[in-house]
């Protein structure tokens, strides 16, 4: 099972293959903003992917679209609504 490591919190979680970034952080108690419910619409849950970028699902385009109004947008960013886990990944939640 994939393993996500919470920087901001120095939490480390085991998930189910697919899980969401968001759920595997809700679940844990690790607080992440989801204005939205999760619908992918708001861009509050907006986090870094620092290791691992290659081991999660594909940026969809209505994701990449709205990624593109968040600040401090990087090549790293993703949605954690929309991001599933495929394999080990290491994410930083923005301040």
């Amino acid at each position: 099972m994939p393993k996500i490591l919470f920087v901001n919190s120095d939490t480390e979680v085991e998930v189910a293959e697919g899980t969401t970034i968001l759920e595997a952080a809700l679940d844990n108690g690790i607080d992440i903003d989801n204005d939205c419910g999760a619908n992918g619409v708001c861009g509050t849950c907006h986090v870094y992917i620092d290791c691992g970028i290659d081991r999660v699902s594909p940026k969809e385009g209505d994701e990449a679209d709205l990624l593109e109004t968040v600040d401090k947008l990087t090549d790293r960013s993703r949605l954690a609504c929309q991001t599933r886990v495929l394999g080990d990944i290491t994410v930083t939640i923005p301040k």
